[in-house]
């Protein structure tokens, strides 16, 4: 989300200068800002070098979300103080040399894969040493520093404390679409894993100088982050590719752990490239993780699409209790002396001796066609309604007509349809049962 007043915070700092914590904090020029707050130069006895970030405080999100012990862990941009003024929560921490992001912006080239993997070392230290401990949520190169000689991981709990301060419907708002792994596309809980596919999408970006999905289109973005695979990187060695892709894999349990990740880019770093037959067992092994790649998208993909039958068939069953019920009012206005009943099996409409019947509504199979052609249509659910009477001489009881919740019309506008389909009254009632019976979708 994009935080407000941060005009009015430069204005305020250029009138006081000053910021007291522990101790007396003098603020300079502002130096950056982003999403979640805004940076000043600062200084203070015994450091001139630092950065002061203010974080407004947002309803929802308590200080604590934003301030974690990280002191065991390598690799970390220290936080020197920490407190609050009135409307803002205040970071104090070391000035870092410059942003990776930065440091990408000054080269033209993607960066040797000798330098990916330094820089991706010392992430994926940070990331090992807080396994089990706090998941970064927003890992980019933007939030990843030069400080004293080592690629530092920074802004720890902003991305919390932007989702806690953020409602339901706009969450979205609160993650890097460029970096978000699929399980925070759809709203579920970040874990070590997540950091892991945001690190495969900077390592990515360090060895092609490209994002492995482009464009600043958020449905677009969702939609290749959930279901597609990255393009192959091209020019790099074939242990660091394959690794790159295994992060990048949509099952988050599918992932490296930071441990497994550290321990394959050491080897990667000392042992020479492989020659001969090890070469091509390297080969195989990033042919077989694109193999996995595509199973887990084709997974993914069916994975959604139930997901999103599912939701659909529950909005079918509630607007068809919806017409029935608006039926059963028009015909008891018209004829109070029907007798309405329902169950299970549907609701059942009787005026002496004649029958309304709808049926329940039915989920209808991904595939359930069997051989004939499918209609230029999706169906979801379907049902029926049906008017049964006495035969009369002919032996004709009636007619059925199949109900479909399908977008027959404008496709992905779902609404209950009366599809062309009835029992005929030259049909004899045999005849008629086993057409009801073979007739599985309507």
């Amino acid at each position: 989300m994009r935080w407000p007043v941060l005009a009015s915070v430069t204005d305020r700092i250029c009138r006081t200068m000053q910021i007291t914590l522990e101790r007396r904090w003098t603020l300079g020029a502002g130096i950056g800002s982003g999403g979640f707050g805004q940076v000043f130069e600062a200084s203070a006895d015994g450091y001139e070098r630092a950065v002061a970030k203010l974080v407004p405080k947002e309803k929802g999100a308590q200080r604590e979300l934003l301030f974690v012990d990280l002191a065991d862990a390598r690799n970390i941009i220290p936080i020197i103080e920490s407190g609050e003024t009135l409307e803002y929560y205040v970071i104090i921490m070391p000035r870092a040399d410059k942003s990776l992001r930065r440091h990408l912006d000054d080269t033209d080239d993607p960066l040797d894969a000798t330098e990916a993997v330094s820089i991706l070392l010392d992430v994926t230290t940070a990331l090992s040493d807080l396994d089990g401990k706090i998941v970064h949520r927003d890992l980019k190169p933007e939030n990843i520093l030069l400080y004293e000689g080592k690629w530092c991981l920074a802004d720890f709990g902003i991305s919390r404390y932007a989702e806690a301060s953020t409602a339901h419907d706009t969450q979205k708002h609160a993650l890097s679409p460029h970096y978000a792994a699929p399980e925070r596309w759809k709203e579920e809980r970040a874990t070590t894993a997540t950091d892991v596919y945001s690190l495969g999408v900077t390592a990515h970006e360090l060895l092609s100088k490209s994002l492995p999905f482009s464009g600043n289109d958020r449905p677009d973005l969702r939609e290749r982050h959930l279901h597609e695979i990255p393009a192959s990187l091209t020019g790099v060695p074939p242990r660091l590719a394959a690794l790159v892709q295994e992060c990048l894999y949509k099952p988050a349990a599918a992932r490296p752990s930071p441990r497994t990740i550290l321990d394959r880019l050491k080897r990667i770093a000392a042992e020479p490239p492989k020659i001969g037959g090890l070469a091509k067992l390297e080969e195989a092994h990033r042919n077989e993780v694109m193999r996995r790649a595509e199973d887990a998208q084709l997974e993914s993909r069916q994975k959604s699409e139930r997901e999103r039958r599912s939701e659909l068939f529950d909005t079918a069953k509630t607007q068809l209790h919806q017409i029935v019920n608006a039926v059963r009012t028009e015909i008891a206005a018209a004829a109070p002396s029907v007798d309405p009943f329902g169950g299970s099996a549907g609701t059942t409409m009787v005026l002496n001796s004649a029958r309304m019947e709808f049926s329940s509504a039915v989920r209808t199979p991904m595939e359930p066609w069997e051989g004939y052609r499918p209609p230029a249509f999706t169906v979801i659910g379907h049902s029926s309604i049906g008017i049964r009477i006495p035969p009369d001489s002919y032996q004709y009881e009636g007619r059925s007509h199949s109900l479909w919740f399908c977008d027959a019309v404008e496709k992905d506008n779902f609404q209950w349809f009366e599809i062309a389909f009835m029992i005929s009254p030259l049909v004899s009632q045999r005849s008629r049962q086993n057409r009801i019976s073979s007739n599985a979708c309507g």
